[in-house]
C-alpha cells in the first residue's frame, strides 16, 4: 500500500514522466520481494542500511549493469525520503550506500555531412507518409527535442507566423523552439498534404494516416530506417538525433545556456557532456589537420 501511494505522489503531485513511474514501480516491488524473502515481510521500519546493502550485492552479482543498480538505488532513496516526510519511518537507510561506478559514455551522433546526405540526398519517397517522415527527421535534428515530445506536439504548438514550437516535456515543463525557413516550408507541405490526403480536425500534429497519434515504436523505426542509410551507428535513434543536435549547435558558435535552455535540461551539466563531444572531434581534426601531430621520438631543438 505504501509503494502504491508513493507512486501515486511522485506521479500526480512532483509529475514524474510516466516512464520513470513505471521504471520505480518496477525496482521497489523487486525490492519489496527481496525484504519479504529476508525478513519475511515487508515493514519498512524494519529495513536497515545492512538489507540494502545486501541487495545492492545480489544485483551486482545477478549482473546488473552499474546504471541500473544506481537508478534503482535513486527510486529507493525516494521512497524512504517519501516515508519521513509521512512520518512512517523516522529516518532513512539509504546512507552511505556504496554504489558501482559509472563509466560515462560520451553520447553517440551523426556527423554534419551525414545528415547532409540524408536530408538532401536520399530520396524518401512521396505522398503523406514520406512527407511525413522526413518532416519526423528532420523536427528531430533542428529542434533536438525528445522522442516523447515529438508525439506529444499538438496542431497549435506549431506556430507558423512565429517559427516556433511549443514543447512540453518532462514534468510537464514547457519550452519554446524556434526553427528556420526549411524546417517553416516543410511544415508547410506536410500540412497541405495532410488535408489533402487524410482531412483536417486531429488535435495532434503528427498523425498515421488513420488520423490517430503516433507511437513510440513507429517514430523508433522511422528513424532507425533512414539512419542506415547514411551511416554506421551501433545506435540509431531518435535519441541519438537529439544529441546530433546538441553538438551541431555547439560546433557552430551556440553558447552552452542556449543549448541547455533549447533542449529543456534543468542542470548545466546534462548539457556540458556535449562540450566533450566537440573537444574529441577538436583533436581529431587536429591531428587529421596539421603536419606534426603524429611525429613520433625525434628530438629537436637543443
Amino acid at each position: 500500500m505504501l509503494i502504491e501511494s508513493f507512486l501515486g505522489y511522485i506521479r500526480y503531485e512532483k509529475k514524474y514522466s510516466s516512464h520513470t513511474v513505471l521504471s520505480y514501480k518496477n525496482d521497489l516491488f523487486q525490492f519489496r520481494d527481496f525484504v519479504t524473502k529476508e525478513i519475511g515481510e515487508f515493514a519498512p521500519e524494519k529495513i536497515d542500511r545492512d538489507i540494502v546493502r545486501n541487495w545492492v550485492v545480489v544485483l551486482v552479482e545477478n549482473g546488473e549493469a552499474p546504471r541500473t543498480v544506481s537508478r534503482k538505488i535513486s527510486a529507493l532513496r525516494s521512497f524512504f525520503r517519501y516515508l519521513v516526510i509521512r512520518k512512517e519511518i523516522t529516518d532513512t537507510p539509504i546512507r552511505n550506500i556504496q554504489l558501482p561506478k559509472i563509466r560515462k559514455r560520451l553520447p553517440s551522433f551523426v556527423k554534419q555531412g551525414e545528415m547532409d546526405l540524408l536530408l538532401d540526398e536520399v530520396d524518401f519517397g512521396s505522398g503523406f507518409r514520406a512527407v511525413r517522415d522526413k518532416l519526423i527527421i528532420t523536427m528531430f535534428y533542428s529542434t533536438g527535442i525528445r522522442r516523447a515530445e515529438l508525439i506529444g506536439l499538438r496542431d497549435v504548438d506549431v506556430d507558423l507566423m512565429a517559427s516556433t514550437i511549443k514543447v512540453t516535456g518532462k514534468r510537464n515543463k514547457q519550452r519554446i523552439i524556434p526553427f528556420g525557413k526549411e524546417l517553416r516550408t516543410m511544415i508547410e507541405e506536410y500540412r497541405a498534404i495532410r488535408a489533402k490526403e487524410i482531412g483536417g480536425g486531429y488535435p495532434y500534429f503528427f498523425i498515421k494516416e488513420d488520423g490517430e497519434a503516433l507511437y513510440p515504436q513507429l517514430v523508433y523505426r522511422v528513424v532507425t530506417h533512414y539512419l542506415e542509410t547514411v551511416c554506421s551507428l551501433t545506435k540509431k535513434s531518435p535519441h541519438v538525433l537529439r544529441h546530433t543536435f546538441a553538438s551541431a549547435m555547439l560546433n557552430n558558435g551556440a553558447e552552452l545556456n542556449s543549448v541547455k535552455a533549447l533542449l529543456g535540461h534543468s542542470s548545466l551539466a546534462s548539457t556540458e557532456v556535449y562540450t566533450h563531444i566537440t573537444f574529441e572531434e577538436l583533436k581529431k581534426s587536429y591531428k587529421q589537420a596539421h603536419p606534426r601531430a603524429e611525429r613520433k621520438g625525434e628530438n629537436y631543438g637543443n
